[in-house]
């Protein structure tokens, strides 16, 4: 190899290093400075819970209704929602199938294989990929998700932890759920052509300003409470590795199946296979210890999404790595 070729190739890999960079650090230092805060006494668990509250009725509808307020509605977010929705019905069968490899911690394994934070975690992490603009294309992968959390999921959620659960109730956690209402407006608004209509035009420009304004510091603050609340139980490695490695051996599969029949139909794209894989490599989501009862289970379903989360990050890497190639 010449001089000038071995000097190409050293520089190609120095910018490709340093764009994985720029998007992995600001994922690890914020975890960190979480950790921190937390070690530190920096912050405690009330201004904790203060800062979620801020996040998920505030920070996180906007993020939701800009996503799906921007997002091209037609055959491709639909044929998206059934891919993803039917794929995580068949990841919380096979759990059900798979949960006697856990015991005595069966009762909520199954949900721990299923399902995705996406909205604590995936649209932080999406903008940090591909940037705050383009969350509407994670938009189409997530609304899947989102329609499979408020209906199966919780479902089989309540169930687990012992409560009956009825159609009305699901209805009325989704109308009185701040962020399911902001992804319900995007929806309406969006699907209606409201946001095609003022895109160009002044009021457009100030309403994207706003949002964007708005939504700005949401990854960073999303990170900092992930990093306070991360808690690795040494004692239940076993259960949790077991977990975690079936739900991620599940998911695999799922995501290639669903990417091979997804662009078999459409146009390759390689925005929304990066939100595909970024939905498959995320934690279960967070909404299992508020809405069940988890009684001597509890310690394990915390780290098993605390341990999640470092997993979700580390696969961030190599997911990022493969955007820039």
């Amino acid at each position: 190899m010449s001089f000038a070729a071995s000097l190409f190739v050293r520089q190609r890999s120095s910018k490709m290093i340093a764009q994985i960079l720029s998007k992995v650090l600001p994922v690890l230092v914020m975890i960190v400075l979480g950790r921190v805060c937390a070690v530190k006494s920096i912050l405690n668990d009330e201004q904790h819970e203060g800062l979620k509250k801020i996040i998920s009725d505030i920070l996180l509808p906007v993020v939701l209704f800009q996503a799906f307020f921007t997002a091209e509605y037609g055959s491709r977010i639909l044929l998206a929602l059934v891919l993803v929705f039917v794929g995580y019905g068949i990841a919380l069968a096979a759990g059900y199938g798979l949960r006697k490899l856990v015991k005595p911690y069966e009762r909520f394994m199954p949900l721990l294989m299923t399902g995705a934070e996406g909205g604590m975690l995936g649209y932080a992490l999406f903008a940090l990929l591909c940037g705050a603009d383009q969350t509407k294309t994670y938009a189409m992968v997530d609304i899947g998700q989102t329609l499979f959390a408020y209906t199966v999921f919780l479902t089989a959620l309540k169930a687990a932890g012992g409560q009956k659960i009825t159609p009305k109730f699901i209805v009325h956690n989704m109308l009185t759920n701040k962020a399911c209402i902001g992804m319900l407006a995007g929806i309406l608004l969006g699907a209606l052509g409201v946001y095609q209509s003022m895109d160009g035009t002044g009021f457009g420009t100030i309403i994207s300003a706003l949002l964007s304004f708005i939504t700005a510091p949401t990854s960073a603050l999303i990170l900092l409470v992930m990093g306070y609340q991360l808690r690795v139980s040494k004692t239940l490695l076993r259960p949790v590795l077991t977990t975690l490695g079936l739900r991620l051996g599940m998911l695999a599969i799922l995501c290639a199946g669903v990417s091979c029949i997804l662009f078999a139909i459409i146009p390759y794209d390689k925005s929304l296979l990066l939100a595909l894989i970024l939905q498959y490599i995320l934690p279960a989501p967070f909404i299992i210890p508020l809405f069940a009862d988890l009684g001597d289970d509890a310690e394990y379903v915390a780290t098993t999404l605390s341990l999640g989360t470092l997993v979700a990050v580390v696969l961030f890497f190599f997911l990022t790595a493969f955007s820039v190639a």
